[in-house]
């Protein structure tokens, strides 16, 4: 396939915007060549400014889970427009997609909508902060929570892609404040709150890692974090960003039964426009303005727009319930296809799994944090990714990002994708 349109593209993005691109791991500068310039997607698939046509595994990185321009969706947003794009005032459908969050997901009373999934993340701790009167959190290695300060202490994701997982600009004020632990490990948190006794308001985790490849929670983990965080009065922030209403209708609080204080919401939640949400008991969440004393603000939050695709998109997984049964068939389809060629061809991989996320880790040891992640071959991954990019197959240009699976997707295109790893696994 050629990509001249998207090099001449690039080359004009670079002369006013950073870097070409407006999110970092876009720029393919992980794994070589020129960043693919999109025109337009329908379905399971992209339409790039080349003509080209690509199969697409990342799903604008998690929303579209019912595939790309989803007609109810889509039309939503077009009636919505038609009456105004923002208001800066309550609407009726900031209640309807509240109600119906509320009714999907276990422990939650209220929730309240933002604009992105860094800012769910970053109002959670600061809630946690304000309801608990304590100012340190805990986060692991290699889990992605957005770019506010905070988080980005040994961040996943384009953090590990572009090798700086400690950010300049990052206060050491701030650094102090956030206790690095080893995911998967029970014993290192633990000793983290014995050393830091009745200082820590939260721990925050992906409970299924999503920004360092797709890495499971160890048996015993999460439920082992949720015993920890009852004992020590600190709160258990799940981001499920990645996860909520992916993973499971209510994510994953209900697929593993486990209960979280505040979970994180963003991309399915709004149905592909800018989004992100958090939510509690009520207790917690009553701490907010203008109920309470934690400020936390935004003009477009609850944007009409954005609330109309999520509300759209999240009628359509509470009507079809077996949504995400046939989502975890077609991956576990996908990931024995993909075991069995890349065994035939002697390749060195392990590939993670749960749900509706997939990733293929280039080493032969089990995936389960970020050191060991952090050991797969980059080399092997930049001739994976480009071989299948040359075959119409779009995956995370990064090794650090999980594959996501959509509705949309075809078992004949899951076929075409295992035949073509097959074929560039031949290459390695």
């Amino acid at each position: 396939m050629l990509y001249k349109r998207s090099s001449q593209l690039f080359a004009e993005a670079e002369k006013v915007i950073p870097g070409g691109v407006n999110s970092p791991v876009r720029a393919f500068k992980a794994v070589g060549g020129t960043p693919i310039f999109v025109k337009s997607a329908k379905g399971a698939y992209l339409y790039d400014e080349d003509g080209n046509r690509l199969i697409d595994y990342i799903n604008s990185w998690g929303p579209m889970i019912l595939g790309h321009a989803y007609e109810p969706v889509v039309q939503a947003v077009i009636e919505k427009a038609k009456l105004g794009t923002s208001f800066g005032m309550p609407t009726e459908l900031e209640t309807q997609i509240a109600a119906l969050a509320v009714s999907m997901v276990p422990n939650i009373d209220k929730i309240r909508f933002v604009n992105s999934g860094t800012e769910a993340c970053m109002s959670a701790v600061r809630l946690a902060r304000g309801f608990t009167k304590r100012d340190k959190i805990i986060k692991f290695a290699g889990c992605y929570h957005g770019h506010s300060d905070s988080f980005l202490i040994q961040a996943g994701s384009g953090a590990i892609t572009f090798g700086s997982p400690n950010s300049p600009g990052v206060t050491a004020g701030t650094a102090k404040d956030t206790l690095l632990a080893k995911y998967n490990d029970l014993e290192n948190v633990a000793t983290l709150i014995e050393a830091n006794k009745n200082e820590i308001a939260a721990i925050i985790v992906e409970p299924v890692a999503g920004n360092m490849g797709c890495i499971p929670p160890n048996k015993g983990f999460l439920e082992g974090l949720r015993q920890l965080c009852t004992d020590n009065g600190i709160l258990l922030i799940f981001d499920e960003v990645m996860t909520g209403f992916r993973l499971a209708r209510g994510g994953v609080q209900e697929l593993f039964n486990i209960t979280a204080d505040i979970v994180c919401f963003g991309k399915v939640i709004g149905g592909g426009l800018p989004v992100g949400a958090f939510a509690a008991r009520e207790e917690i969440m009553n701490y907010l303005a203008p109920l309470g004393p934690v400020y936390q603000a935004g003009t477009l939050s609850g944007n009409p727009l954005a609330m109309a695709a999520g509300l759209a998109m999240l009628q359509a997984l509470d009507s079809d319930r077996a949504i995400f049964q046939r989502l975890e068939e077609k991956t576990a389809y996908l990931a024995a296809g993909i075991d069995k060629v890349l065994k035939a061809n002697n390749v060195t991989f392990t590939i993670n799994s749960v749900g509706s996320m997939i990733s293929v880790h280039f080493d032969a040891a089990p995936v389960v944090d970020f050191q060991t992640a952090a050991n797969g071959d980059n080399e092997t991954f930049k001739k994976f990714f480009h071989g299948l990019l040359q075959e119409g197959i779009y995956i995370a240009p990064s090794a650090y990002e999980t594959w996501f699976i959509t509705d949309a997707l075809t078992y004949e295109d899951l076929d075409f994708t295992i035949r073509a790893i097959d074929k560039v696994s031949k290459t390695f």
